[in-house]
């Protein structure tokens, strides 16, 4: 059979994606996606057609504990996988992977080096490098003879200026790789072709651009580059996340370990599991299970991410100089009205104003048709750009070898 789709598989913090694609030049067209979210307590399946627009979603067995959880899910989704395209119609295996590096920008096809050089990385990403490169070697072992192609989400800030690279700290440091490389650059590539398609005026202006999700970030886009970003040298830096703190007085770890005794282990498992939403709130990680909440707690933890969201849009339109347009996507930018209309709310300042009907319907446009800014929501498609970056990289290597085939 011939090879005739690629796959993709995109290993969060909390979920486990996979996508089939239709090859169709340097645009695969999306035949299947599948899902499973709620990790690690739960485990819900998902199938959604495109083509026809059916979706199927029931929950499974939940993990037998949240150590477990990705490995669960790993077995699950290729076995699932497989039973929707047989191994020998695959043409290659497009993985998300989340920090690259100085070393990592384009596309590249998995090989042992490559493996070896990402791993070194997992200390800046624990939440997600792990689970990215076990996605890998899951493929690997069901899959001997797959192409496997990484992208990375440090890749869309490439262009950042010095200013927002640096750190404050000794030059011998900032030498050895200790800066800022940004993240959700999936995500943001997507939304920015989006952009640059639809409202192509808009994409080479000022535009903030804000990813609502599990994890969050914020990037300040000119002329369709990313400028300035809320993430540093890891994932948890910037505005607060479901489990994640988002940006802390340094000395404030400092005294953890030194006055209260806290171990590295106990203070990374904090960081990135116990903090955040989860850990103002005392309730949950996510934002729909906050708003329905009645507890003060709760309540504070929503008013500080959005407090939070507004003070670093306002601090991306200082670097663009000024304001143009602002996209909201991801889980929450996408799906719940409530936070999109409260972050906005306080912007007036800048220029955003919110259209209520618009914002509750979903609609692409929020604001008004004569606001100065233009407010939209752009639903993100990471999965899409995996799929591009595999033909990327599988057309780069058979030009550079025509007669390459698959490695045995």
């Amino acid at each position: 059979m011939s090879e005739d789709v690629i796959v993709t598989l995109n290993a969060g913090s909390s979920s486990l994606r996979c996508a089939i694609f239709d090859r169709h030049g340097t645009r695969p067209r999306g035949r299947l996606r599948l899902s499973l979210r709620g990790l690690p307590d739960k485990m819900i399946w998902q199938r959604h057609d495109p083509r026809t627009g059916k979706i199927e979603e029931h929950a499974l067995d939940p993990p037998e504990s949240p150590d477990s959880a990705q490995q669960t899910a790993r077995t699950e989704m290729m076995q699932r996988l497989l039973a929707e395209v047989p191994a020998d119609s695959i043409a290659a295996v497009s993985h998300r992977v989340v920090h690259g590096g100085d070393s990592y920008g384009d596309p590249v096809e998995v090989t042992g080096t490559v493996l070896a050089d990402l791993e070194k990385l997992s200390p800046l990403a624990p939440s997600h490098q792990p689970h990215n490169l076990a996605a890998i070697s899951a493929v690997a072992e069901k899959l001997p003879g797959a192409r496997q192609i990484a992208c990375f989400d440090t890749a869309f800030h490439r262009t950042l200026p010095n200013n927002d690279r640096l750190f404050a700290l000794p030059l011998d440091l900032i030498r050895q790789g200790v800066r800022r490389y940004g993240f959700h650059g999936l995500s943001f590539q997507h939304v920015t072709e989006e952009l640059a398609s639809t409202e192509p005026k808009l994409a080479a202006g000022r535009v903030v651009l804000a990813h609502l999700g599990h994890g969050v970030s914020l990037c300040a886009l000119r002329d369709g580059q990313s400028i300035a970003t809320t993430m540093g040298m890891t994932a948890l830096d910037g505005v607060p996340m479901g489990r994640r703190p988002g940006a802390l007085d340094p000395g404030i770890l400092l005294y953890l370990i030194e006055q209260k005794g806290m171990d590295p282990a106990n203070l990374r498992e904090m960081l990135y599991e116990r903090s955040g939403l989860l850990g103002l709130s005392g309730i949950s990680s996510e934002m729909g299970d906050l708003i329905q909440s009645d507890t003060e707690d709760a309540r504070t933890a929503v008013a500080f991410f959005v407090y939070r969201c507004q003070r670093e849009i306002g601090s991306l339109a200082a670097a663009l100089g000024g304001l143009d347009g602002l996209v909201l996507t991801g889980g929450m930018g996408e799906h719940v009205p409530e936070i999109r209309a409260r972050i906005c709310a306080d912007l007036g300042w800048l220029g955003v104003e919110m259209d209520e009907d618009r914002n509750e319907s979903g609609k692409t446009r929020l604001s008004p048709d004569a606001a100065r800014v233009v407010t939209l929501m752009i639903p993100t498609d990471e999965e899409s750009i995996l799929a591009q970056g595999a033909e990327t990289a599988l057309s780069a290597a058979n030009m550079a070898d025509p007669d390459l085939s698959r490695p045995s």
